[in-house]
């Protein structure tokens, strides 16, 4: 009778026991969007021009008109020879052409003298050409001396060496007193314009093409010629002004397997110099009706596939493998695999199993700093309204105020 009593104070003290809590987790709701494709690549820096400054005739270096490291502009004198000798060359090609000049009247009233005669048969053929040639020979000699006194003129000028571009001047390598010679192999100077830079990078031939065949099948769409370039400095930092691709080149290199790509950017500030260490993040195109997934709700199954846990329709954790294309920031850029409106865990991973029923709140993540942001069920996956607050990963329950 008391073994009854006892087993009977079981069965209602099960009964009474509390049916267990639903396992809470975050889930993000999930749209198709447009998605930037992006490639971050290696490169360095380069001048946009670069111009060695050469003399085009020998000499003595009279001055030096430039401060090292100056800005300096096209045209602006840098160099002065001692323009003595070229001067008296000058000179010398003036009084040529005089002479040559002075030739002119006699030759021609001789022709035009033989000319009239002529006519009379007064003077034989061979005296009329005789005068003909004198007259064409006094002409050459004008012509030649007006080539001799331009060529004095250049080269009085080339005494005064010029800078060619714009930009910014190195250090001399010659002072006042200095002996150069016509277009001499070293260098006096070096201008390099900085206004603009040139950064080259190069990019796996493989990937060009995968990117190629992507556009040909419609799955990408580029903006035509133009093709927008942003670039991460040497410190991580992300360079303000946005630059665009120049170029590519039409052929790949057979040691590496590469392309090499340049672009260029604008450098008000100065703050780009040749030499430096960069990467630029070209943009490759745009996919439409994408996915993006967060890379915190993605893991890997045994057999090495992309997998994700969701929250079907009766509120229970189903398990999908996905194929993913690329990481888009914190996310992975998702090919198959997720359908509009689908919601993927994204918080409470460890505690949701397979199968297992569960209470969902409406959460998503922020693509910078990877932060759980609870949201009202109104609001769109994308959107923070006032009533949200940030989640941190220690965070065991997500709840909204």
């Amino acid at each position: 009778m008391m073994a009854s009593l006892a087993g009977c104070n079981d069965e209602q003290a099960a009964g009474a026991r509390p049916a267990p809590a639903k396992v809470q987790i975050g889930a993000q709701t999930l749209r198709p969007q447009t998605v930037t494709l992006t490639a971050e690549l290696p490169g360095r820096t380069s001048a946009h021009m670069v111009s060695e400054v050469r003399p085009r005739v020998g000499g003595i270096v009279r001055s030096r008109n430039f401060e090292e490291g100056s800005d300096v502009k096209a045209g602006d004198i840098l160099y002065e020879l001692d323009p003595a000798p070229f001067e008296a060359a000058y000179r010398n090609a003036e009084a040529a052409l005089q002479r040559a000049n002075g030739a002119i009247p006699n030759a021609d009233a001789r022709l035009e003298r033989y000319t009239n005669l002529a006519t009379r048969n007064a003077v034989s053929q061979q005296d009329l050409d005789e005068a003909k040639a004198a007259m064409l020979q006094a002409e050459a000699d004008v012509a030649a001396a007006t080539a001799a006194l331009e060529t004095a003129r250049i080269n009085l000028e080339y005494t005064k060496i010029r800078a060619p571009i714009d930009g910014r001047i190195d250090a001399s390598s010659v002072t006042p007193g200095a002996l150069v010679t016509a277009d001499q192999a070293a260098a006096l100077a070096t201008i390099r314009q900085l206004a603009i830079i040139n950064v080259d990078v190069v990019q796996s031939s493989a990937n060009l093409l995968r990117l190629k065949k992507a556009v040909a099948a419609n799955r990408v769409r580029t903006n035509g010629d133009y093709v927008s370039v942003e670039l991460l400095m040497e410190d991580g930092s992300r360079y303000a002004h946005p630059g665009k691709m120049q170029f590519s080149e039409s052929s790949v290199s057979t040691s590496a397997g590469t392309v090499s790509i340049r672009a260029i950017f604008p450098n008000p500030d100065g703050l780009l110099l040749p030499g430096m260490y960069v990467r630029a993040i070209v943009e490759e195109g745009f996919r439409e009706n994408s996915f993006l997934v967060p890379q915190r709700a993605v893991s890997r199954n045994p057999r090495g596939e992309a997998v994700a846990k969701f929250v079907n329709a009766d509120s229970k954790i189903e398990e999908r493998v996905l194929s993913v294309d690329r990481n888009i920031g914190n996310n992975w850029l998702v090919n198959d695999g997720v359908e509009n409106g689908d919601r993927l865990v994204v918080d409470g991973l460890q505690r949701a199993q397979t199968g297992q029923n569960v209470e969902v709140t409406a959460v998503r993540i922020d693509d910078t700093t990877g932060e759980v942001i609870a949201v009202a069920e109104s609001e769109g996956p994308t959107s923070e309204p006032a009533n949200t607050r940030r989640l941190s990963s220690a965070d065991s329950r997500i709840t909204t105020r």
